[in-house]
């Protein structure tokens, strides 16, 4: 039997080449694409204005403007690299999340086996900064993403590639796909199993697994590698039932091993994990028996880079076990009272367009006041609603507020906070902006 190397660093790790090409975006000119930059940066590169250290509050940026934690984001970071290697687990953050390469190459550097995707243009844009390892966690049947699969496959032998597949038509779809495409090199899937009836993507039963894998046998160009699923489906989701789903996972990899469905595979790869058990994945991928090659246990959470005020705050698994650490909120949307139009009434200068609120509205935290820059609790100042381009807020009395103060808020859902914003100032303690993190939605 092969020996088992959770971690899956079967060679060393070209980490290098998305730091350099993420390194080229600080020559991007500053302009009218991005929210809230200084008017007088028009024209220099991210770079100049990087090195001018200019501090959020004082320094010429316009409001709204969203800040990233420097600190936080760091300890996010440094924080899953650890657990990872703890529990025996690679690592492909999902890039959806962030789609900034610089985060990409942060993550690469503190040990990420690769990226995780979701469709084909953020495969596209991944390969655009160097990424050499994918794992796309849907079905791909769209033609001429596969097209260009198979050319950037046969262009780079060094390029790893796995995708889901959950149907025979998928599979059927593949092979013709590529197959007209010339694919020099099979591309590797995973069967995902379903989470449960009336969840999301996946074959729902064992039976339409095995179904499945006997069409990607019978495809010249596809490559049975592994399983893998998404565990925040499962319906109902409690610590029980999600272990419960996660061994059904696991029985489902050791039985296809014993039916040798893996020939061919220079390893078994078994995934599963977003942001919200990411603690049970670690405890039933321990478990794991011994299989007939190494096997590469990937956890797929993304949303940690960022953390968040609101939804992840209340589902992350550190909750459950704070012995392994906690992660930090990293993202602040900063916006002026622009209206005060009684005492119990205000509105910011922030909207939809700006703020995340798909989950839960922004919440309020600290004020700046205009008058002289001292910083306090948001005390009885409470979000109600979003306009477009306002923010609705209540106020209670004694809350000071002021036409013209600075209100920072928490925002919920990381995810959809990055997408409103291509260039975020990253922020330290201080307000200084020591960077810019440049995004691609």
């Amino acid at each position: 039997m092969a020996a088992d190397h959770p971690t899956g660093h079967t060679a060393p790790h070209p980490a290098n080449r998305p730091a350099s090409l993420a390194a080229g975006l600080a020559e991007e000119r500053v302009d009218h694409r991005f929210k809230a930059l200084p008017p007088d940066a028009e024209g220099l590169t991210v770079a100049t204005l990087t090195a001018e250290r200019r501090n959020l509050f004082t320094g010429g940026f316009t409001t709204p403007v969203l800040a990233l934690s420097a600190e936080s984001v760091e300890h996010n970071l440094a924080l899953l690299e650890a657990y990872a290697e703890r529990h025996g687990l690679a690592f492909a953050p999902h890039g959806k999340t962030s789609m900034a390469p610089q985060l990409f190459a942060d993550q690469l550097k503190r040990g990420a086996w690769g990226i995780t995707a979701a469709v084909p243009h953020q495969a596209r844009v991944y390969r655009a900064y160097g990424i050499g390892r994918i794992f796309l966690a849907n079905e791909l049947v769209d033609a001429v993403a596969l097209r260009w699969l198979a050319a950037e496959m046969t262009a780079d032998p060094e390029f790893r590639f796995i995708c889901y597949v959950d149907s025979v038509r998928g599979a059927e779809l593949m092979e013709e796909a590529l197959s007209a495409a010339g694919a020099t090199r099979p591309v590797d899937v995973v069967v995902e199993l379903g989470a449960g009836e009336g969840a999301r993507t996946g074959a729902r039963t064992e039976a339409d697994c095995a179904a499945v894998a006997d069409a990607v046998a019978a495809a010249g160009s596809l490559r049975l590698v592994g399983v893998a699923g998404y565990e925040g489906e499962v319906p109902d989701a409690d610590p029980e039932r999600v272990r419960e789903w996660l061994r059904r996972l696991v029985a489902l990899t050791a039985a296809f091993d014993a039916e040798k469905r893996f020939t061919g595979a220079d390893e078994i790869v078994i995934s599963a994990g977003g942001s919200a058990w990411f603690d049970a994945v670690a405890d039933v991928f321990a478990e794991i028996p011994e299989l007939s090659f190494p096997v590469l246990k990937l956890l797929r959470s993304g949303a940690y880079v960022s953390h968040d005020d609101g939804h992840y705050k209340h589902l992350t698994p550190f909750n459950r076990v704070p012995e392994e650490g906690a992660l930090e909120p990293a993202f602040r949307l900063w916006a002026q009272v622009v209206s005060r139009p009684s005492d119990e009434q205000a509105f910011l200068n922030a909207g939809k367009r700006d703020a995340a609120y798909d989950l839960d509205l922004p919440e309020a935290q600290v004020v700046r006041s205009a008058r002289d820059g001292s910083v306090r609790p948001a005390a009885g100042i409470t979000v109600t609603g979003l306009s477009d381009q306002h923010t609705w807020v209540r106020t209670e009395e004694g809350a000071g507020l002021e036409v013209g103060d600075w209100v920072g808020m928490g925002l919920s859902h990381p995810c959809t906070s990055f997408d409103k914003w291509q260039l975020i100032p990253l922020v330290e303690a201080d307000g200084t902006v020591s960077d810019y993190i440049r995004t691609f939605f």
